[in-house]
């Protein structure tokens, strides 16, 4: 066992000794060490049960012979942090989470891991993890939120942002907002649409690192301490026969979990989520990969915010593995890949059966030919940009219209509030890409405010930032290269025409060349908005939004 690198032979008494200190009786350092990394806290509701989690996860560990020892991970709440400089701090956390994680487990020699996550870079940094710890490892989540109601119609999280934008266009009244802000969030768990944490979840599942459910089984449901508890157990068996990572997280591991991305309409988040685990398991993921994968790969899900049902409809129908076993009737999925379940894919999904026709469309009459996410290009994004197609109005997916510029996230919210913003314009929102916001923030509170202002069939969002899974509309992000770095999005002028064709995967400024190359000479370097602490550190190391936002050593290829 790794452990007996801390626990075995007369050179490893003084470790023994603090494991003395810790209560461990002589019979459970006999046992494997089982780190249960548990990210509960009592500031985001997807969180607040962790702790629920966690006790049965251990009981399940102990249950089957191993000794488990809670240990923690930091999270941060996307929308507590949404709209102001909190949310630089966000995506940045995925980085903290891994590297501590790794440090965690490699400094005290754990034989085996059981990740608790929950909410959006929680999950991903976890993953990244664990590709790069590379020790047996299983996931369970702590399980969506439950929709809520306001007016006798199920609502989320978007629905609150939206209705912020309708309370500004005076569409609706004070205590009408207040009803909303009473009523959205009435669980705990990760918000109830198919938004960042719930896509990576469900992603888990996908590509075999967690057990089925794992994505789709709300909150409050027992279902999920007995999930939990499963997990303990299989751990364990994992650890008997070494199975790791690296074992499951394989590149065709990596297609599948893109696929069923495609299939359910997942958050564009995912493009930044996926490349980067990938990373750590040696495996290049490119977003091109992405309109393949999704020409190939109907969209049969629409989940909030592209469609009225929630996460626990998707549960409701079958989950996952529903999904998964619609889509292997075209066989577009690899079956024969190992995964924790200590089945195959096929298998795992082999008896799985599709109970709700509208929640998870049969492969014959699915919501789109195509997947939900789409990869663009052109002399706007000359590497990449992406918009969940899947929550685009029909007719945006063609559109063009003049550019209104801003340098910043908040100088847009304040136009758009304002009435600044008409029918037919395209908001450019730059220099808040992965260096320049530092961060790379979510644009919910714009794009909700686009939304909730009845402009959401009639403006675009572009932006070297990224969008919330929340967010819905022609909302394109992860413009790259961004703006910070001297992109074309920083030659943008104001009233530019603008063109989007999400069919043919085209994002162009119609502006000469030679004006371009005019603007680009002209141009220069911005000082970085933050100089000290992490980000500052941060903005020096991070790549740009098409490779994942990973970071590298300055200088290094």
């Amino acid at each position: 066992m790794r452990s007996d690198n801390v626990k075995k032979g007369p050179e490893h008494a003084p470790h023994r000794s603090l494991f003395n200190a810790l209560g461990f009786t002589e019979e459970e350092m006999e046992k494997p060490l089982i780190g249960v990394v548990c990210s509960w806290n009592e500031i985001i509701p997807g969180h607040m049960n962790l702790d629920k989690i966690a006790g049965a996860v251990k009981q399940g560990i102990s249950e089957a012979g191993g000794m488990p020892v809670t240990v923690p991970a930091i999270a941060v709440c996307d929308g507590i942090a949404m709209g102001h400089v909190g949310m630089k701090y966000s995506l940045v956390t995925r980085d903290l989470i891994a590297d501590s994680t790794e440090c965690l487990a490699r400094a005290h020699q754990f034989d085996g891991l059981v990740m608790i996550p929950n909410c959006d870079k929680n999950v991903p940094g976890l993953l990244m993890a664990a590709a790069r710890v590379n020790i047996p490892t299983i996931f369970v989540s702590g399980g969506p939120m439950l929709a809520g109601r306001v007016n006798g119609s199920r609502c989320s999280l978007s629905s609150m942002f939206e209705a912020v934008g309708s309370y500004a266009a005076g569409k609706i009244t004070a205590q009408e907002l207040k009803d909303f802000e009473e009523n959205v969030c009435p669980t705990c768990g990760s918000c109830s649409g198919m938004y960042t944490a719930n896509s990576m979840n469900c992603l888990t599942e996908a590509i075999g690192m967690a057990l089925g459910g794992n994505g789709t089984i709300p909150a409050v449901y027992s279902t999920r301490i007995r999930l939990a508890k499963h997990a303990g157990n299989r751990i364990m068996e994992l650890v008997e026969k070494n199975i790791c990572p690296r074992d499951i997280m394989t590149r065709e591991a990596f297609l599948n979990a893109l696929t069923v991305d495609m299939a359910l309409g997942c958050s564009t988040n995912t493009m930044l989520h996926l490349p980067a685990i990938a990373h750590e398991a040696g495996i290049e993921l490119t977003p091109e990969l992405a309109n393949g994968i999704s020409d190939r790969t109907p969209n049969l899900c629409h989940l909030a915010p592209a469609g009225a049902h929630y996460m626990e409809d998707l549960n409701e129908a079958g989950g996952v593995y529903a999904v998964m076993k619609e889509l292997s009737k075209k066989k577009l999925l690899c079956e024969s890949l190992p995964t924790v379940t200590g089945k195959t894919v096929g298998e795992n999904i082999k008896d799985a059966v599709n109970r709700n026709p509208e929640v998870i469309r049969p492969i014959e009459r699915p919501y789109l030919e195509n997947g939900g996410i789409a990869v663009l290009k052109g002399n706007l994004a000359p590497d990449t940009g992406v918009v969940k197609r899947s929550a685009v109005a029909p007719e945006m997916m063609v559109h063009e219209g003049p550019a209104r510029v801003f340098d910043c996230e908040e100088d847009a919210i304040a136009a758009i509030t304002g009435g600044k913003i008409v029918a037919g314009d395209v908001v450019i929102i730059r220099y808040e890409g992965p260096k320049g916001g530092p961060g790379m923030r979510e644009m919910l509170s714009p794009t909700s405010a686009i939304a909730g202002m009845g402009l959401g069939s009639s403006v675009a969002l572009i932006t070297d930032g990224r969008f919330s899974g929340a967010s819905r509309g022609a909302s394109i992000g992860h413009v790259s290269p961004e703006a910070a770095v001297g992109g074309p999005i920083a030659l943008v002028e104001e009233g530019d025409r603008i063109l989007i064709d999400i069919p043919n995967n085209c994002l162009e400024m119609k502006v000469p060349d030679k004006e371009l190359e005019r603007r680009r000479a002209a141009w220069t370097p911005r000082e970085p908005k933050i100089q000290d602490g992490y980000l500052a550190r941060y903005c020096t190391m991070v790549t740009s939004g098409n490779r994942g936002a990973i970071l590298r050593v300055p200088g290094a290829d």
